[in-house]
């Protein structure tokens, strides 16, 4: 156990003319680290891509005088090709490997035994150098280990986090620095690197939106984001319109999380799954006896979201009454639950959502048109997936990403397989990506799941005007019926452009004098 002094150290590459470390270097830095199985490269989650590993990235991001590689019976092979892409991409640095000879890189007896003498031989060698420490390699029990040799002053070094690139925005950049021997301990200071150099600015929102789980760099997307950004401080409804499953729930959430609400309640309420005896006493509550079966007291959907956030997704399939008594609320705050005769203020803050228009519905007088003003006060559109293809590679690695943490093996897409995804359009938007991913990684046996491995779900084919046309039988008439449908396709047109004749019979195909004709005829049929 320990290591073993006479391969200690070895060099594997020297600067091209001997002079001393002091001379050559005006301030020595010095950088530790284990090796291990995701150095030098690692594979990302597409097919053949080869990313950084810990090493190289931090070496990317920030340069080392001297890099000591500590490597143990696993990770021989490892280490060397590490060093030798150490040696390849960063020659002016110094490379020293010290081989220990530990076989169980969890025991923690084993490990700051070495660490120990590796920390005693360091401080000797290195008396005027900048001692550091990264703890991205190697298994918990090195980490766990490397805290306490620098805390306890041992290896008066600084402790680097290195973080992936998907994870590094300016207000958590790719490295962190932990000094434990400083006087302010414990002082962590965050260095600007290249990765996050071209950060956005605002990280706030980019750290809402990501724990939200929105992802995309389409531009619409972002105007999106800015627009939710801009609503979320005041208290004023939001509406959140866009075909089904491309996320408005999100959006609602992301609403919230940025409001000055966003440590208290978010509610959310699924209308079309309300039944429409119970819709006032889900939303508003109930005191015991206001009807069969009310034997305790209910809260309402409105008193468990107070001085908070209500959403209300598919807000187009209230029924009117219900319409009424949301407006309501909306104007005086006020609420009351059924079986009660008083009623309380309430402090909630609305967002609505739909894939329906809305406006239509109130010309067709299904939806009540002060609720819509009410409600349509600052109005967010999501586009469907389908426009923004250039989201769909992300989108779908990082819903890769998030399944491979319940799988035994982690599986890959490959490059075709992502082509594919990226062609195809979505009638289910993320929803129905989402889908696709889960089912072909539970149902692929191969890790890289190529083109053909991926699962889509047959569509059911859409009805055409044929499938519903009657069936002849004794005494149909074709003429009856050929004229009852003509009669109702030209009130339909003239029901669309509000009487006016000519845009009906541009409608129709046919001319102004058809049309006036027909209204001549159905004025002596009655």
């Amino acid at each position: 156990m320990g290591i073993r002094p006479g391969q200690i150290p070895i060099p594997f590459r020297l600067p091209p003319t001997p002079i001393s470390g002091s001379a050559y270097f005006p301030q020595l830095d010095v950088l530790l680290t284990f090796t291990g199985f995701h150095d030098p490269f690692h594979k990302g989650l597409v097919e053949q891509e080869e990313l950084l590993g810990p090493i190289l990235s931090l070496l990317a991001a920030r340069s080392f005088s001297k890099v000591i590689l500590i490597d143990t019976p696993a990770t021989r092979e490892i280490t060397k090709q590490t060093a030798f892409e150490v040696g390849e991409r960063h020659g002016s640095a110094l490379t020293e490997v010290i081989k220990c000879d530990f076989n169980d890189p969890t025991d923690y007896s084993q490990i700051l035994s070495t660490l120990t003498a590796i920390a005693d031989k360091v401080r000797t060698e290195h008396e005027s150098a900048r001692l550091f420490v990264s703890t991205a390699s190697g298994t918990p029990q090195m980490h766990a280990c490397w805290l306490l040799i620098t805390a306890s002053g041992k290896l008066p070094a600084t402790l680097l986090q290195v973080r992936p690139p998907r994870f590094v925005t300016k207000e958590r950049p790719q490295i962190s620095e932990l000094d434990l021997t400083s006087e302010e301990f414990p002082l962590i200071r965050f260095r600007q690197s290249s990765v996050d150099k071209e950060a956005e600015p605002n990280s706030a929102t980019n750290d809402a939106t990501r724990r939200v789980g929105i992802v995309g760099e389409h531009p619409e997307l972002k105007n999106v984001i800015d627009s939710v950004q801009m609503v979320a401080p005041y208290n004023t409804p939001v509406m959140i319109t866009g075909e089904s499953g491309t996320g408005k729930e999100l959006f609602a959430t992301l609403t919230h999380v940025l409001s000055t609400r966003g440590n208290q309640p978010f509610v959310a309420v699924n209308c079309a799954a309300l039944p429409d005896t119970l819709i006032e006493s889900i939303l508003f509550g109930h005191r015991r006896g206001a009807f069969s079966g009310a034997t305790t007291n209910q809260m309402g959907k409105f008193d468990a979201a107070n001085k908070g956030t209500l959403f209300l997704d598919e807000v187009a399939e209230l029924p009117i009454q219900s319409q009424g008594k949301l407006l309501r609320v909306l104007q005086d705050g006020m609420i009351e639950p059924l079986g009660s005769r008083e009623p309380h203020k309430v402090n909630v803050r609305i967002i609505c959502a739909t894939n329906k228009d809305l406006s239509k519905m109130v010309v067709r007088g299904e939806f009540r048109e002060d609720l819509f003003f009410r409600l349509n006060v600052a109005e967010i559109h999501l586009i469907p997936l389908r426009e923004r293809r250039v989201d769909i590679p992300l989108l779908a690695l990082s819903i890769l990403d998030r399944l491979n943490g319940s799988l035994r093996r982690a599986k890959q897409l490959s490059v075709n397989a992502l082509n594919r995804l990226q062609s195809h359009n979505w009638p289910g938007n993320v929803r129905e990506l989402e889908n696709v991913i889960e089912r072909s990684t539970l149902l692929c046996p191969k890790t890289v799941i190529d083109a053909d491995d991926l699962l889509f779900q047959v569509a059911p084919p859409k009805p055409t005007t044929f499938d519903f046309l009657p069936e002849p039988e004794e005494g149909f008439s074709l003429e009856a019926y050929l004229k009852s449908t003509r009669k109702q396709i030209i009130l339909k047109a003239l029901d669309a452009t509000k009487g006016n004749q000519s845009a009906a019979a541009r409608l129709l195909g046919i001319s102004p004098q058809a049309v006036n004709n027909f209204l001549s005829d159905l004025q002596r049929e009655s």
